[in-house]
């Protein structure tokens, strides 16, 4: 159930540490309830054995039950209750144990937790992180399976982070703790046992709102998230003496960084957008009309490589590695991209 190249061929410090993408994000929990007593983390069996992911291991253990606490299985309830936590002073982390899951949160992701600040007149901060966990791999079905990273774009006060490797679930996950905005965080379960150096300090926290060039090129630039991210990186790997691939880690859906985007296809002329979602009204396709409005030139036409539009994730084994864009249909696609232009 895990995938994802190893990281420390990508980056490396040190003073880093090598950790799996679950161990990272379980590090950014303890570091952070460790650093500050508001933060507490509440959500369905995450003070249980470690939670269902074992995200959350040592941590009921270590700070106690009344900074751990497990919820009844009711996400808008306890989601409201996290708000109420949230303007009065505490620093809550909600997990939600699918992403499928978050629509039955609908309202207060939707009507309470963006705008309250709003409708305050700013008379209140709402630092509240919601870790999401999502994606396919798994053999979860079509109910538990949707990454569900561009759902909830349209939100004025939440923002919006996708985590695709450990030093990223590591440094933005504690970035987003801090934020005085609710932050909406995606995980990919099926990146998990990968593993990656990890800058375990406060000084390694990453900016709001960046992207990340992960593999630097002249010929086409690929941007993907989470698991997406993870197979461009080895499809651009594996095509090196063919195509000079840059791809990127967008990470920051809300705000997001078309600038890094832009100054990269500004110099290759081609972009491919890798997504585990569909196309339409994903942030692949903002990116694209983003970049057609600024007047972008060209080699060749924008291509998104994504789920299709009209099929659900299946639990079938084949049928869900057939739908999900892998290694080698990413780089089909880089090939295809560069034969027209």
């Amino acid at each position: 159930m895990s995938e994802g190249v190893d990281a420390t061929s990508i980056s490396s410090a040190s003073s880093a540490v090598t950790l799996t993408y679950r161990e990272a994000i379980t590090a950014a929990i303890e570091d952070e309830m460790a650093a500050d007593p508001a933060v507490i983390l509440i959500g369905e069996d995450v003070a249980t054995a470690g939670g269902v992911f074992k995200t959350n291991e040592g941590l009921a253990e270590r700070f106690g039950r009344d900074r751990v606490r497990n919820t009844p299985i009711c996400e808008n309830t306890f989601l409201g209750v996290a708000l109420g936590m949230a303007v009065t002073g505490l620093r809550p982390i909600v997990e939600i144990m699918f992403s499928d899951f978050l629509p039955t949160a609908g309202d207060a992701i939707v009507n309470e937790l963006p705008k309250f600040r709003f409708m305050s007149g700013g008379q209140c901060t709402v630092p509240l992180t919601v870790r999401s966990i999502g994606g396919g791999t798994g053999r979860f079905g079509t109910q538990h399976s949707a990454t569900g990273e561009s759902w909830f774009l349209q939100l004025p006060g939440m923002k919006v982070v996708t985590l695709s490797t450990p030093a990223a679930a590591y440094a933005t996950l504690r970035a987003a703790v801090r934020d005085e905005q609710p932050v909406l965080v995606y995980e990919h379960k099926g990146l998990y046992n990968s593993k990656g150096p990890v800058v375990r300090d406060s000084a390694s926290l990453a900016p709001v709102g960046t992207a990340e060039v992960m593999r630097e090129g002249r010929d086409i630039t690929v941007v993907g998230t989470m698991l997406m991210l993870n197979r461009a990186l080895t499809a651009a790997q594996q095509i090196r003496d063919s195509v000079d691939v840059e791809v990127i880690d967008l990470r920051w859906l809300r705000p997001m960084d078309t600038t890094t985007v832009e100054k990269s296809v500004a110099r290759t002329g081609r972009l491919l957008v890798v997504e585990e979602q569909v196309h339409t009204a994903g942030w692949g396709a903002t990116i694209i009309s983003q970049l057609a409005m600024r007047g972008m030139r060209w080699k060749a036409r924008p291509r998104s490589l994504s789920l299709p539009d009209d099929a659900p994730i299946p639990y079938s084994p084949p049928l869900e590695d057939e739908l999900i864009p892998s290694v080698q249909t990413v780089a089909e696609a880089i090939r295809s991209i560069m034969a027209e232009g």
